[in-house]
């Protein structure tokens, strides 16, 4: 490294508590930002130490050895990203807070130049490639990692609508209830066809009960991927008992030559438990 450069580098990191203090001073009143001013102590400290890292991470730039910017740059996205996603903090708030942390960085460079009089333009010139490609490299890197989290986040969210819109619920011995609530789309029906075989599978469901009362409009596409569900079930050697289908509905399926006479059915859920001896046990 210059000498020059070692200056500025330790000239910066001696600093970092005021250009923290400064970027934090710049803070206004935000209802429920992570960036507002009359955040808590706790929030106050995590971005004091969130700070100090942006602040270490950039300056590395100036540093000879590359690799300590980049492992230092891509321990920082990933604190930061995933500490604003799990806080709820939209992106652009980010990207403005780093905003004003350069603007706050380069206000200490700028005096540092003043003070130095042995700073040529060319130095400044080279100084401010750095250190602002620095900047823009964290802002990529950063939005990369927020969006593989908040990827990851509502995937997972997915995966709990779709396990709760479609729950296999064991009662007795290897006997399960599929109770359908709501409306079924396209993307529904077709998670509840390639879920249930497998859930049953896995419970050791011998004997499922598919419960179509509490579903909001019953018509013949949803007909059609049941009948497909209790044909896999079939299949896989478990049997199937249907309530809360409605006679036209039946009515139009068969037309359609979705056959359901070789499927137990029943008009609500109590019914079709009682035929096979289970009790429903209601408050009085």
């Amino acid at each position: 490294m210059d000498k020059i450069d070692e200056n500025l580098y330790r000239y910066i990191l001696d600093n970092s508590p005021k250009i923290t203090e400064n970027w934090l001073a710049l803070r206004e009143k935000q209802s429920g930002s992570i960036y507002s001013i009359d955040s808590n102590e706790e929030i106050e400290k995590l971005l004091r130490e969130q700070n100090t890292l942006t602040i270490k991470t950039v300056t590395s730039a100036l540093l000879e050895d590359k690799t300590a910017f980049i492992e230092t740059m891509e321990e920082w996205a990933t604190l930061v990203a995933k500490s604003r996603v799990e806080s709820d903090t939209p992106i652009y708030e980010v990207l403005e807070a780093l905003n004003k942390v350069r603007e706050t960085y380069w206000a200490f460079i700028t005096d540092y130049m003043l003070m130095d009089t042995k700073i040529t333009k060319e130095i400044i010139i080279r100084w401010s490639r750095l250190i602002n490609h620095a900047f823009d490299q964290l802002n990529r890197e950063f939005t990369e990692q927020y969006y593989l989290l908040t990827k990851q986040r509502l995937s997972a969210q997915q995966e709990l609508i779709n396990e709760l819109g479609a729950p296999v619920i064991p009662i007795v011995d290897a006997i399960a209830v599929l109770p359908l609530i709501g409306e079924i789309d396209t993307y529904r029906a077709k998670e509840i066809l390639n879920g249930t075989p497998s859930k049953c599978i896995s419970k050791n469901i011998t004997h499922l009960f598919i419960d179509l009362s509490g579903v909001s409009l019953l018509d013949t596409m949803v007909a059609q991927q049941i009948y497909q569900l209790i044909s896999t079930l079939n299949l896989l050697g478990i049997q199937s008992t249907i309530s809360g289908i409605r006679p036209e509905v039946a009515q139009t399926s068969i037309q359609l030559g979705l056959d359901f006479s070789q499927v137990s059915t029943h008009s609500t859920l109590k019914q079709a438990l009682s035929k096979q001896g289970i009790k429903l046990y209601e408050k009085k």
